[in-house]
């Protein structure tokens, strides 16, 4: 069980936010397969920005099931505590902040990771935010700016003492972004050093592993990054794996049969054009794990119709 303010839930999987991955479509798609906890795509904390095309699709969220848990991002405690409070009034019930993002464009405004070198700023930036709303705040980090300028342990005890009540911890630095090897037992530090529940982040490519690691470090739940690409089931495939419940994988047919349904929510959503050229990444991943070839991957992105692009996927090529 896992418990978030009035929020509780068996599940202890969650789908991390990913910018340009976890849109609306892609966490309804998760919730059809089973997914509980899902966070959106961050939120640029500065309000005046929210009038674009891209920040007015990912503030799309007042329609969706329960919990709805935003991401903010930002550096500046007031525009965060602002941003917070906007969110909560759209039908945000969750407020996650950002300090986990490693993204050059992100880190050079001095927000996501790049604030665990400010613990100062840290501070007033997790007070603010907590105070400014009623719901439930929650905290993405990584294990600080660079090997050796780890500090996850103390961003913990400040996160706690400043009334964050979850923490999700990716087990690599800024400076490692992607690469290298996830330093689990650092994560493992955190959770001895607070009470609240840590959740641990970082290359957890199947159930199996995922239990392991709960089990050996205690901890509270598992958040899927990438692993969930191309995989929306996936999240409900580890957390019945957790809970001893039995789930059968869909087939190859019904995975073709969700890239298409996955395909249409993506051009209803963000309407057909757009929709159709954000399809090509998740097509990617699903057809990756498919094993199907390059070539295939590279003739569907040329694909320029979401016709063209569900009778591709439909045809005798894939579908067999």
């Amino acid at each position: 069980m896992l418990s978030i303010g009035p929020y509780s839930h068996s599940s202890r999987v969650i789908v991390a936010p990913m910018a340009g991955v976890t849109d609306q479509p892609f966490r309804n798609l998760c919730r059809q397969f089973g997914a509980n906890w899902l966070v959106s795509e961050m939120v640029t904390s500065d309000i005046k920005l929210w009038r674009s095309r891209k920040s007015q699709q990912r503030l799309r969220f007042h329609d969706e099931k329960e919990p709805r848990w935003i991401q903010i991002a930002g550096a500046d405690p007031g525009m965060m505590a602002e941003a917070a409070a906007e969110n909560v009034a759209k039908g945000a019930q969750i407020i996650d902040i950002n300090m986990g993002c490693p993204a050059k464009k992100v880190c050079n405004k001095l927000a996501g990771s790049s604030l665990m070198r400010d613990e100062k700023l840290v501070v007033e930036i997790l007070e603010t935010v907590v105070s400014a709303v009623q719901v439930p705040v929650t905290l993405k980090m990584r294990l600080g700016w660079s090997r050796d300028q780890v500090n996850a342990v103390n961003i913990a005890k400040i996160a706690e003492q400043s009334g964050i009540q979850l923490l999700s911890v990716h087990g690599r630095t800024r400076a490692d972004r992607f690469e290298g090897v996830v330093d689990y037992d650092a994560i493992g530090l955190v959770k001895q050093s607070v009470t609240i529940p840590v959740i641990g982040n970082g290359d957890i490519t199947s159930a199996e592993f995922a239990k392991s690691l709960m089990q050996k470090y205690s901890l509270d739940g598992v958040m899927l990054g990438r692993s969930v690409q191309g995989r929306p089931w996936f999240a409900a495939e580890v957390d019945a794996y957790l809970n001893g419940n039995e789930y059968r994988v869909p087939d190859r047919a019904e995975i073709i049969e969700t890239l298409c349904r996955h395909l249409v929510a993506l051009s209803d959503f963000y309407g057909e054009i757009t929709g159709v050229r954000v399809a090509r990444k998740h097509v990617g991943w699903y057809l990756s794990y498919l094993c199907e070839s390059n070539e295939k991957r590279a003739y569907f992105n040329q694909l320029n119709s979401l016709h063209s692009q569900l009778a591709y996927i439909r045809g005798e090529s894939l579908a067999a």
